[in-house]
């Protein structure tokens, strides 16, 4: 991200945004030692997995150390490999740190994990029976997305266009609103689809990413993000890229 400074800059350190950042990387370097086995045991433990979290909900007793509903939250941690990662904590850093100024650093926090709950239980509702664990920072990115095409819709963002090798500068509210349609189109795509492809075969859990884009833009207003005694962001015009 760079950004145009105002005059008078009020200096406020996204210190959350930096602390998710080196929690999800910090869990992603220890899933790297583990084996296969380990690893898919880890991912069991610590992922939400749908038709688990469905006997939870039911009353019935699963048999594993960690109480499925809080894998709502430990899921946000988790991450499938290098591209995963990395795209997602880029977008964080783009996008979560101007939402953490806006919010303050206590509310920030609360709405990314609330974010990531409710972008988690979008995905199980549509995955009810689903055995197959559901992971990532996606859903509380989102969430963030969500809120900032409300408070920032006409900022610029750098974006790459591989088919004409060019990169263009859209306002924020096209390139998220973009994002967002997509998602939602292959969720609608993926009920029709036969149950061996998305969630069944551990694909792109576009529910969860349409549902915390949703829940951001309903939360973030709630928690203050349009507040009339709110700090004034440190920069004018963020560009991301």
């Amino acid at each position: 991200m760079v950004p145009l400074r105002d005059e008078n800059p009020i200096k406020i350190t996204p210190y959350v945004t930096y602390a998710l950042i080196a929690a999800n990387i910090l869990v992603f370097i220890y899933e790297l030692t583990l084996v296969p086995p380990q690893l898919d045991g880890f991912f069991h433990l610590f992922a939400v997995v749908p038709r688990e979290l469905t006997a939870s909900f039911d009353g019935i007793a699963i048999n594993q150390p960690v109480p499925e509903p809080l894998t709502l939250i430990t899921s946000q941690f988790l991450h499938a490999g290098f591209t995963h990662v990395g795209f997602n904590m880029l977008f964080l850093w783009i996008f979560g740190n101007n939402i953490e100024e806006e919010l303050g650093s206590v509310k920030y926090l609360i709405f990314y994990l609330t974010c990531g709950v409710l972008a988690a239980l979008s995905q199980w509702f549509f995955s009810a029976n689903s055995g197959v664990p559901s992971l990532g920072a996606s859903g509380a990115i989102a969430g963030v997305m969500g809120a900032y095409i409300l408070k920032f819709p006409n900022v610029r963002v750098v974006t790459f266009i591989p088919l004409f090798f060019t990169a263009i500068r859209v306002p924020a509210v096209f390139f998220l609103g973009f994002w967002f349609l997509q998602q939602a189109f292959n969720g609608l795509a993926m009920l029709e689809a036969p149950a061996n492809v998305g969630m069944e075969s551990g694909g792109v859990a576009y529910w969860a990413h349409a549902g915390g884009f949703i829940f951001g833009a309903i939360l973030g207003p709630m928690l203050g993000l349009f507040s009339p005694d709110s700090k004034p962001p440190s920069y004018s015009k963020p560009e991301a890229f």
